[in-house]
């Protein structure tokens, strides 16, 4: 992309704040949802492999990046200019062994060194950067990448799946406890214990995940299309009969989803 062609973009988005009403009245917070689903449209177009749907949606979500940038400098807190020079300076400064004189002899060490950098630059802790925001299963294995790179980890992955199992039996206990409880206040609390149980669980299987090598949030994005394609089989099926989802039993729902299973493209 020649500068001329960003220019061109940028002042498109700038004549668009400019001219039309509903881009004028937007704000950061008004459209922090959407860029939200743009990133997720980029995600979904990697995972279909279809680039030419990905070529698409990283405009979109460059659109987004220049809008709020755009914003931001209506307001003037900072410009375009001013993102990509802080970018350019970051990567440089948590690249020295591009940049600079350090050795690093692989990925890891390079990984290590992006630690210390970031904890030199002021933040406190190693978790610092991980955003509140992201999905609470993404979310968990960067903290446990964190925590890894410095060294605090599982050394076996063995002793990862036994703390699995330690946990779903904590969970068990508690659940079995509260189905044995009648008075309301236990209950609550009670509850509330089992949430944080179920959440250990979770936390578990993501520690679990990252030492086999797998994403945990790229692994349930799969299952879930997986789901929702024999689900719509199930549903296709059962129309041919003749009646509605609901209008079908469990026995027949569960005739076809095993049929789906069979299926080329539904596993």
């Amino acid at each position: 992309m020649t500068e001329s062609k960003f220019t061109e973009f940028v002042e498109i988005v700038k004549r668009l704040r400019k001219e039309c009403p509903w881009d004028r009245e937007q704000t950061n917070d008004s459209i922090k949802a959407n860029t939200i689903e743009e990133a997720y449209e980029v995600v979904e177009a990697i995972d279909n492999k279809d680039f030419g749907e990905l070529k698409k949606e990283l405009g979109d979500l460059l659109l987004h990046v220049v809008f709020h940038t755009q914003i931001a400098e209506e307001e003037n807190h900072f410009t375009i200019n001013d993102v990509i020079d802080s970018i350019q300076e970051k990567l440089i400064r948590r690249h020295p062994h591009v940049f600079g004189e350090t050795k690093v002899a692989d990925s890891n060490e390079v990984k290590k060194n992006w630690e210390e950098i970031k904890l030199s630059e002021g933040r406190e802790s190693v978790l610092d950067g991980v955003p509140h925001k992201l999905p609470a299963l993404q979310r968990a294995h960067r903290l446990q990448e964190k925590a890894a790179k410095v060294g605090f980890d599982w050394e076996k992955k063995e002793d990862v799946w036994k703390k699995v199992i330690e946990e779903i039996e904590e969970m068990h206990e508690i659940e079995n406890i509260k189905s044995q409880t009648s008075v309301k206040k236990d209950l609550k609390e009670l509850n509330l214990k089992l949430e944080k149980e179920v959440g250990d669980v979770f936390f578990a299987l993501v520690n679990y995940a990252r030492f086999l090598g797998i994403n945990p949030e790229d692994a349930l994005r799969l299952t879930n299309e997986k789901f929702i394609k024999r689900f719509n089989y199930v549903q296709q099926k059962v129309r041919e009969t003749g009646k509605a989802i609901n209008e079908s039993n469990l026995e027949e729902m569960d005739k076809f989803w095993n049929e789906s299973k069979k299926l080329n493209g539904f596993d």
